[in-house]
Formats: C-alpha cells, sequence, structure tokens
C-alpha cells in the first residue's frame, strides 16, 4: 500500500505556528494599548502637579460692568437694564490707572501661583485687540488700548502662570442663539450659516488667544445654552492641546476638561474629582461693585482656604478691579495679609496632599507628600492644647510653623491590652499664636498610621 500523505501532520505544524504567531500579535497589541494608556496616564498626571501643588490662584473679573457697578453681562440678560444702556459703559471704561505690574506684584504677593483674568465675558466684550471683533477695549472702549498683554508679560516677569477666562456665549453678537433671558434670535437647526458664523468668531478668538498667550489654564463658562456637539467642544479641546499639550482646561467645556469648578460654596464633602477647584468671592460680587461692602474678613477666607487644601483642592479667589484699572483697597488689604500668612506657613500649603479625616482632628489638615509630617490648622486661641484622636504613629517632634517654636504632648487613654492608640493631646502656648491661623507640624516616625476601628471592650486587667 502507499503511505498515508503526511499533509495532516503539516497542517497540525501550521496550525500550532499560526496560532502562537496571533497569541504574539494579541500580546503586543495589548501591551501596546497598555504602553499608550500608562502614558497617557502618566502624561496626565504630569500635566496636573503643577496645578495639584499651586493650592491658590487669583481670579480678576473686569470689563465694561465696572463702570457703573453692575452685575457682569447678567444685568442686561435679565432686563435689569437695556442692552443699549449697558453698551454705553465703553465710555466710562478707560483704565487711566491701570498698572499691570502693581497687579502683578500684588498676586505675587499674595501667594497666588497662577490668576485667571476674564479675557471675555458673556457679554462678548474682549480685553485684547481681536482680531475676529471691534467689540475689544482697543477699539471700542475709552481706554483705546489692549489691556490684556501687559498683565500677560507681567504675570510672566513674576513666574506666575495665566489662565484666561473666556464666555462660550457672546450675548451682544449678532450671529449668537441667545440674547436676553426672554429673547432668543434663532435656533441652530432654523438658521445653521449664521451659528456657524459664531462658531468661526469663538473658535477664531481661542486660536488667536492661544497663539498670542499660549496660558497655562483655560477657564471656560456658559456652556450649558448648547451640547457638546453644537459648541464643538471636542474639537476646541484638540486644537487648544494641539497648540498646548500642557494646558490645563475647566470643566466647563461640557465635560472636555481636567478639572471640577464648584463656586462659591465650600463643598460639605469633598468633590469626587481628582482636581478641583473653588472660585469665590472677596465680597457678594464678582466684578467691582461700589455698594457691596460685604467683606469676608481675613480668618473667613483663610479658613476657606485650609478647608479647602484639607480637602485636596485649590482657592482661585476673585477680585473686581475698578474701572479705572485701580484694585479696591479692601481686596488690596486681603490679598496682603493672605499673603503674610501664606508665606509663614508655606511648607504646609504648597505642595502637599489632602489631610486627614475630622474625627481625628477638629480643623483641617495637609500632609507631607511623603505622608510622614503631618499639620494642623488651629483657629484662634487653642484654649492652652490641642487633640489629636486615633494616630498610631510615634510622634518624634512637633513645631510651630513658621515660628519654630518645639512643642510638648502627652498621650491618654493608651492601654497595653488595647490596640486604641491613646489620646494626644499638644500644649500650645499663647506666644506661639498666630492672628489668623496657628500651624503646627507633627513629625511622624513613618508614613500616617490612623485607627479607625471603632474600639474595644475591656478583656483583661
Amino acid at each position: 500500500m502507499r503511505p498515508k500523505p503526511t499533509h495532516t501532520v503539516f497542517q497540525l505544524k501550521w496550525n500550532t505556528t499560526l496560532t502562537l504567531l496571533l497569541s504574539l500579535k494579541v500580546l503586543f497589541i495589548s501591551t501596546t494599548t497598555y504602553s499608550q494608556e500608562h502614558k497617557e496616564k502618566i502624561t496626565q498626571l504630569d500635566k496636573m502637579q503643577w496645578f495639584k501643588d499651586a493650592k491658590l490662584g487669583v481670579f480678576i473679573h473686569w470689563g465694561l460692568y465696572a463702570v457703573n457697578g453692575i452685575d457682569e453681562s447678567w444685568s442686561f440678560y435679565n432686563g435689569y437694564i437695556s442692552h443699549q444702556d449697558y453698551l454705553k459703559q465703553k465710555e466710562g471704561f478707560t483704565a487711566q490707572h491701570y498698572d499691570p505690574r502693581a497687579w502683578a506684584d500684588l498676586i505675587k504677593q499674595s501667594g497666588a501661583k497662577y490668576a485667571v483674568i476674564t479675557a471675555k465675558h458673556h457679554d462678548g466684550f474682549a480685553l485684547w485687540d481681536s482680531s475676529y471683533s471691534t467689540f475689544n477695549a482697543k477699539q471700542a472702549s475709552a481706554a483705546k488700548k489692549d489691556v490684556l498683554t501687559p498683565f500677560a508679560n507681567a504675570l510672566k516677569k513674576k513666574g506666575v502662570k495665566l489662565g484666561i477666562y473666556y464666555s462660550l456665549p457672546d450675548w451682544s453678537f449678532k450671529d449668537y442663539t441667545h440674547f436676553t433671558r426672554d429673547s432668543i434670535r434663532y435656533t441652530i437647526q432654523s438658521n445653521p450659516k449664521r451659528w456657524q458664523n459664531f462658531l468661526d468668531l469663538y473658535q477664531g478668538q481661542l486660536k488667536e488667544l492661544a497663539t498670542i498667550y499660549n496660558p497655562s489654564l483655560w477657564w471656560f463658562d456658559g456652556d450649558w445654552e448648547h451640547t457638546a456637539e453644537e459648541w464643538q467642544a471636542k474639537k476646541v479641546q484638540q486644537f487648544l492641546l494641539n497648540a498646548n499639550p500642557q494646558t490645563i482646561i475647566n470643566s466647563r467645556l461640557k465635560g472636555y476638561g481636567d478639572y471640577a469648578t464648584p463656586e462659591q460654596g465650600m463643598p460639605i464633602t469633598k468633590p469626587k474629582a481628582n482636581y478641583w477647584e473653588l472660585c469665590m468671592t472677596t465680597n457678594n460680587s464678582w466684578g467691582y461693585q461700589k455698594n457691596d461692602t460685604d467683606y469676608k474678613t481675613s480668618q473667613q477666607l483663610i479658613g476657606i482656604f485650609t478647608d479647602v487644601i484639607s480637602t485636596g483642592g485649590n482657592l482661585l479667589l476673585d477680585i473686581g478691579p475698578k474701572a479705572d484699572g485701580t484694585i479696591p483697597k479692601e481686596q488690596e488689604a486681603i490679598l496682603k495679609e493672605l499673603g503674610r500668612w501664606t508665606a509663614k506657613h508655606k511648607e504646609a500649603i504648597y505642595a502637599t496632599k489632602a489631610g486627614i479625616p475630622k474625627e481625628h482632628f477638629y480643623g483641617p489638615t495637609t500632609l507631607s507628600k511623603d505622608q510622614t509630617i503631618l499639620y494642623l490648622f488651629v483657629k484662634g486661641n487653642a484654649g492652652g492644647e490641642v487633640v489629636l484622636r486615633g494616630l498610631k504613629n510615634k510622634i518624634n517632634r512637633i513645631w510651630v510653623v513658621g515660628e519654630g517654636t518645639k512643642l510638648q504632648h502627652k498621650v491618654v487613654s493608651k492601654q497595653y491590652w488595647s490596640q486604641y492608640p491613646g489620646i494626644k493631646y499638644i500644649q500650645v502656648p499663647d506666644y506661639v499664636l498666630d492672628p489668623q491661623f496657628t500651624v503646627l507640624a507633627v513629625l511622624l516616625d513613618g508614613k500616617i498610621d490612623l485607627y479607625r476601628e471603632e474600639g474595644a471592650v475591656i478583656e483583661s486587667n
């Protein structure tokens, strides 16, 4: 008989080889995908690190609304004033005493690491000489000059990062959909050509700002009036990142951003976002309003600030310059006192991590990056001592930040038979107290270790 053909053996070998090749291909694709995802994650962490470390920024609302001291843009949108009367403020926006270097000096002195300025609010008035619209400070106001560029340059010289606030809506532009609360010019479906004219304006201005100023941060606002698709949010995000891959975008680009922006109210619970920033006014108004003298005290603002950094966020504190370019004396005083306090306690503020739960200490806290130093923020008179509960670490040393005095402590309720670490009482003499918040540094014997159990019943005595 003739021997059987050997193609079955050959086929088996070929199938084994093919399976191996396919497995290697899948492994290569998986590894490549993992590497790309890992690289993107590392890039995001690297990009956001300065923001995470910065802790404090200054927000600046400056525009036509400062002339009459009325609500920025909203005053005509809500019908408190006619649009025509609102625009008359152009003649009062003089910026005659505007000193951008003095602004930058004050912001630097406050301890802020970045500043965000309203390059264009919802009213469409631009602070720079935009080639896409004549409704700007140089061509349409008494100032007759670009007021954004010198400030951006002054910040750069001071080493303060520039953030640009840009309103997506432009309620004054004839080809934008919305005009006032009870008046809409058109719908996108009914007139897509007009909408395209608006897209050309707003995206053109963004590209212009990106090219001229290359900001470290974009602060968008007003995204609620349209969908992400209508704003072309993904496209906008992409061309801004193409212009500067390291630029940071806030959450108000319909989700195409890097960090959350709660407003005015300090979050009761920690936001879920990895990065977040509370924006808050020094009084009750974003822009300058002569009648608003209800300023928060320095201690109140520092208290809010410590609460923010204790839970891992940043504070963006707002000021509203007058139409002539001067900063109200109350706001200047607040920033200077904030600067005194931040300079004294910088080690407990910048480049720190969120602190410990408040069950362990009745007040704000932060941790050094290696989590071996716990910083306690003590308000007012401590009554001679402060209390730490559930700290399992041994304390190596305690000192007053910015002052240096070494402090003593004692442990109460530590039983040999229990895992409960006892209560630690730190003695704080009056003479070390700061007029705002005193900060104590607690050096631990290792990475912080907290007791989180309910306690134990006596089983031996």
